[in-house]
């Protein structure tokens, strides 16, 4: 059985996993591809801030990180907040082709530069609650 611990450090390990994963999709100039990691990331940081936070070690199966972190405890700030909102759009309904080509038209690189610049200092500030 593993340890809190190890938990935590299964989610910060796969999240460093998406974020190299992000990275080459950004080169590659899968600008909607690269923000879906990008929100995997934070999801999978968030999950474990909740594990810390909590008794049990295996996070609820959602995809808000919103959600996710308010349920942890989790103090943001407010405009950091309002971010994670709208980024929420990049979860799963990104895997549904309707919505696919919709969202796909305004991932522009300039968009995304602007979207992980932001993902960025998020990701810095859940991994500094980490420790």
């Amino acid at each position: 059985m593993m340890t809190k611990q190890q938990y935590i450090d299964y989610w910060i390990d796969t999240a460093e996993n998406d974020w190299m994963t992000m990275e080459v999709l950004f080169v590659a100039k899968r600008y909607l591809h690269c923000l879906f990691w990008a929100h995997l990331v934070l999801e999978k940081l968030a999950k474990a801030n909740w594990v810390k936070n909590h008794e049990d070690n295996i996070p609820p199966k959602v995809h808000n990180i919103l959600w996710l972190l308010e349920e942890s405890g989790v103090e943001m700030l407010s405009e950091d907040m309002m971010f994670l909102e709208v980024f929420n759009r990049f979860q799963l309904s990104t895997r549904y082709p309707d919505y696919l080509r919709r969202i796909d038209e305004f991932c522009t690189e300039e968009l995304t530069v602007n979207q992980l610049n932001k993902i960025k200092e998020i990701r810095q500030c859940l991994l500094k609650k980490l420790q």
